[in-house]
């Protein structure tokens, strides 16, 4: 066990904040001698050479708002709204309290317990945090920014722009980076962002006045910030014209091509007047005027086609021009995408196609085919002048009346003016005098709500000229394959789409009057474009109703589709859905109404066999049914989900059935596979840990086996969202021991991991069912892994209350083992807290309890944690002894984890002894045995080490190497630690001072 500690790596100044020493002006107390802060880039402060620790996420968050409005009061109602957003707990302005507390202590130590703070100070119903100028990065890009802007004013752009370079270049990263996440998007943080955009589009601005010496200065971070900025116009534009000014011609030409195509693809729109002007700007440097540019071919236009046509079949009437799409929907939104590739299938505006161009356009019920097609087809039908057929196929009607292909045919013909005693009999003909009508025209066909590609096939044209739009709920891959047809599924609306929608509905003026409402109108309706449209109606016929009314309406009825019904069957999604299924074949159909026992979000192959009770070849194909009828997703290979809508219709079907046991049993099925697989990985993982037995799986669950850790990760981290949400659900449902079970062997995977607050989550729902329960076992697992969460996030008091409570449940249950590994977390909590002694106390404690039990691989883990403890005492011979006497006892049972373990332990107890050459050669050990078992958390935390032993050897190089390696590993598994090991990068890159460990 390896939690007994973790690397400190120690920071370093930032050189930004070192250059400006002495140069504060007088007037707060926090001058550039005392504490100096950053908050372009990561948050951090220094007193003097000596970085401060700046508490826990919210209290950095907290600081870094304080900083960004330096000076100036910021009311609290401010504050809880960065901190917690939407949902302040009623404890919100206690907790403010608190953290500004700390922030005075750790700002001003020597401050009396109550006396007046001189830099953080109360008033205007807030906070207000005096910064010397010159010992804020903040500040100090602002004052630089202002004094660029006065010189080019005196037309100085050479000067300006130097200023302004020197003032970007105060930039570490996006403001406040390193605090939550929701804090870190709001507006105020942002808004500091937009001041560095600015400022650069000013520096190129300025350079192409300043000569080509001070433009390629600007060019390098104007290069950058333009890929993090694809569609900013202005920006790119600002790029292109610096490209050009400095040689690069031809790269600001494809610049400007780059960028057009993502506005076409991403936007559906054209490039603006500013990136205009800089492509006329480059070419007028690079080459002259393509002769003959402003006079191109004009294209056949409808009189040509009209000519072209020639006499009518003989089977026709006079010639008419049919015009039977349905009206376009007045308020049409959103789509830009789809209309953009929608139009990338015809040629430029004129022009006639090569050859028939078919798009199959699909998605589930509600999504907008229709809608789509029927807009898209009014938006080209001018290129069609001999008339646009339309046809509703019917091929998911309540009443399953589809319509035949012959039927649609005899209709075709009639639009063509073919009367109908001459309409031949048999499809085969019919088709043919249908293609022939049509072979000199350019006519467009849209065939509404498929069935399959059969029901298609004929109704296809074959000649040039010609458009066929085919929607359908079904993939239509045959049309695909055989048919050339080019396919695109609809996906649901974007959040800016969905409130697009609603504002075109129900006016700008009402949705930007209640924006939470419409946030969470948008959230109930999962952006289907259907219950969108359902609700923006009902809006709309009652708007005396506040839209906070209308969510209340959907929040009350979540779980099921009462909100979204109505008297037309075509506005009800509940009888929307309802034609798709029952278009399923019975399998099909009975796996769909079961997955509604699945925890969510997403659903592999095996665990869906768990639920129908059939092998994976057998439920392969109901799957592949689920998403051609778009009733599911495959996300990737092998991984299926649904909207939430039509998750909560599968679960009125299985209320409708009136049979609950099959929905029970594959509920049983289900967690039986999710608990035994989980086991399975945990234990090739770590195959000598203690762990809870399990009950046999029942027949049908379908548990996945693995061959090695790679695969046993790989798993897990897959599962993990499904396997924390069956925790959720167990409890909400009444499955308690599979919930606690559940939680305890996701345990050391999440702590592995530092996924804390997901563990934190998990193991207190575990605590409270199992309590429920009477589950002592249950517990006493699940109070030992709050406790070692608790003091992962830094909380002692809470971390001892839990594992003191554990250890006594574990007395109850007589659970020796149980009782062990608690005295080892007592340990890590002692350690922690700088109680070495009593740290040795609790593995005494822990070892006697492994030797009652015969638990080998515990006594190793204990030598080895024990030898730790020594290093953080100090007394490395005593390490040096307890770690070797470890790796003897790992190495003779064949825990490799364990081995690797004391090795690493070997390497740091040597680091401190300054033996450098012998700690490179035990980590290196360490390293080669976590590669093989292919443990990446601890192979990046041995990595750590090693880039302090290099550091500290003077070999700065390699230890930016191995920290940078460590990073990456961390980064990928998400890690915590990660940002910790980046800081200590650039630290190192920034100052040529090797960095202090410390303990």
């Amino acid at each position: 066990m390896r939690h007994g500690r973790r690397a400190d790596i120690g920071g370093v100044t930032d050189l930004c904040a070192r250059r400006t020493r002495g140069t504060a002006a007088a007037g707060p107390v926090l001058d550039s001698l005392t504490v100096r802060f950053t908050v372009l880039g990561p948050v951090r402060a220094w007193r003097g050479e000596t970085e401060l620790a700046l508490g826990p996420p919210k209290q950095r968050a907290l600081l870094a708002l304080l900083l960004t409005q330096a000076g100036h009061p910021v009311a609290m109602h401010e504050i809880v709204d960065v901190l917690w957003g939407q949902g302040p707990p009623d404890s919100a302005v206690n907790v403010v309290h608190r953290h500004v507390g700390a922030l005075r202590r750790l700002l001003e130590p020597g401050l009396p317990g109550r006396g007046a703070s001189r830099c953080l100070v109360r008033g205007s119903g807030g906070y207000r945090l005096d910064v010397a100028p010159g010992a804020l990065d903040l500040l100090r890009f602002r004052s630089m920014r202002e004094e660029a802007e006065r010189l080019a004013r005196a037309d100085e752009p050479a000067k300006a722009t130097e200023l302004l370079v020197g003032a970007l270049g105060l930039w570490r990263g996006p403001t406040a980076s390193g605090i939550p996440s929701q804090a870190r998007s709001h507006p105020v943080f942002t808004a500091v962002d937009r001041e560095h955009l600015l400022a650069l589009k000013g520096a190129a601005e300025y350079a192409l006045a300043a000569g080509p010496g001070v433009t390629e200065r600007v060019l390098i971070t104007l290069r950058r910030a333009a890929a993090h900025h694809p569609l900013d116009e202005v920006l790119q534009a600002r790029l292109m014209l610096v490209l050009a000014a400095t040689g690069h011609q031809a790269e600001a030409l494809e610049v400007h091509r780059a960028v057009r195509t993502r506005l076409a693809d991403d936007l559906g729109i054209d490039p603006g007047p500013e990136l205009r002007s800089a492509q006329e700007q480059v070419l007028r440097q690079s080459v002259a005027p393509a002769s003959g540019a402003a006079g191109e071919a004009e294209p056949q236009g409808r009189a040509g086609a009209a000519e072209a046509v020639g006499t009518a079949h003989p089977a026709a009437g006079p010639r008419v021009r049919p015009a039977q799409l349905p009206p376009d929907l007045a308020v049409f939104s959103g789509r830009r995408a789809e209309l953009a590739r929608s139009r990338a299938l015809l040629p430029a505006a004129g022009g006639q196609p090569g050859a028939v161009v078919i798009s199959a356009i699909g998605g589930m019920a509600g999504v907008g085919k229709t809608t789509l097609a029927v807009h898209w087809a009014h938006e080209v039908a001018d290129r069609f002048p001999d008339g646009q057929l339309y046809v509703n196929l019917r091929g998911f009607h309540p009443a399953g009346a589809v319509m035949p292909p012959g039927e649609a045919l005899l209709s075709f013909l009639e639009a063509l003016g073919v009367p109908a005693q001459q309409v031949p009999s048999g499809l085969g003909a019919q088709t043919a005098l249908y293609r022939s009508l049509l072979a000199d025209r350019r006519v467009l066909v849209v065939l509404d709500n498929a069935r399959d590609s059969e029901q298609v096939r004929p109704l296809l044209p074959a000649s040039p000229g010609c458009l066929a739009v085919v929607t359908s709920r079904n993939q239509l891959n045959g049309l695909v394959a055989s048919d050339g047809a080019r396919s695109m599924t609809l996906d649901l609306l974007s959040e800016a789409e969905a409130r697009e929608l609603l504002a075109n509905r129900l006016g700008p003026d009402r949705v930007a009057l209640e924006p939470r409402a419409v946030e969470e109108i948008v959230t109930r309706c999962g952006r289907l474009p259907l219950a969108l449209a359902i609700v923006s109606a009902r809006a709309a016929v009652h708007p005396g109703f506040s839209l906070a009314s209308i969510a209340a309406e959907l929040r009350e009825s979540h779980g099921s589709l009462d909100a979204f019904a109505g008297e037309d069957p075509l506005t009800d999604a509940r009888c929307v859905f309802s034609w798709s299924y029952r278009t399923l074949s019975p399998g099909a159909a009975r796996l769909f109404r079961l997955l509604s026992q699945h925890p969510g979000p997403d659903c592999s192959v095996r665990a869906a066999a768990g639920l129908v009770a059939l092998p994976t070849r057998a439920v392969r194909p109901l799957l592949a049914e689920l998403v051609r009828a778009h009733l599911l997703l495959e996300t990737v290979p092998g991984r299926f989900c649904a909207h939430e809508l039509l998750r909560a219709y599968m679960a009125e079907l299985v209320d409708e059935d009136g049979r609950p046991e099959e929905p029970e049993a594959a509920a049983l099925r289900l967690y039986d596979h999710l608990l035994h697989s989980a086991h399975a990985a945990d234990r090739v993982l770590a195959p000598y840990r203690e762990r809870v037995a399990l009950d046999p799986p029942s027949p049908g669950s379908e548990p996945v086996s693995f061959d090695d850790q790679t695969a046993a990760r790989r798993w897990l981290d897959t599962e993990r969202p499904v396997l924390l949400a069956a925790v959720e659900q167990g409890a909400r449902r009444g499955r308690a021991p599979y919930c606690w079970r559940l939680a305890s062997v996701l345990e050391r995977y999440l702590d592995r991991h530092g996924r804390w607050q997901e563990q934190l989550t998990a193991q207190s729902t575990a605590a409270l069912t199992a309590q429920q329960l009477g589950d002592v076992r249950g517990q006493a697992y699940a109070h030992r892994a709050l406790g070692l969460t608790a003091c992962r996030l830094g909380q002692a008091d809470q971390s001892r209350e839990h594992l003191l409570r554990a250890l006594e449940l574990f007395g109850e249950t007589g659970d020796t083992a149980g009782q062990g590994r608690t005295h080892r977390h007592l340990a890590f909590l002692a350690n922690t807290r700088g109680r070495h002694v009593d740290a040795l106390d609790h593995y005494r404690l822990a070892s006697a309890l492994y030797r009652t039990t015969g638990e080998l691989s515990g006594e190793a883990g204990i030598l080895n944690e024990v030898g730790w403890t020594y290093i953080l005492l100090g007394s490395y011979g005593e390490a040096l002894d307890a770690c070797r006497r470890a790796l003897d006892a790992h190495q003779r049972i064949g825990d490799r984890n364990g081995e690797a373990a004391a090795w690493d332990s070997l390497g740091y107890a040597h680091h401190h002894l300054g033996e450098h050459r012998r700690a490179l050669e035990c980590f290196g050990h360490a390293l080669d045995v976590y590669r093989e078992i292919r443990d990446s958390y601890l192979e990046a935390d041995t990595l750590v080490h090693i880039g302090d032993t290099l550091q500290a050897s003077g070999e700065p190089a390699r230890a930016v190497r191995a920290w940078r390696d460590a990073a990456e590993i961390l980064e990928d598994i998400g890690h915590p630690d990660a940002a910790h090991v980046r800081g200590t990068v650039r630290n190192s890159e920034l100052n040529a001072e090797p960095s202090r460990l410390r303990i």
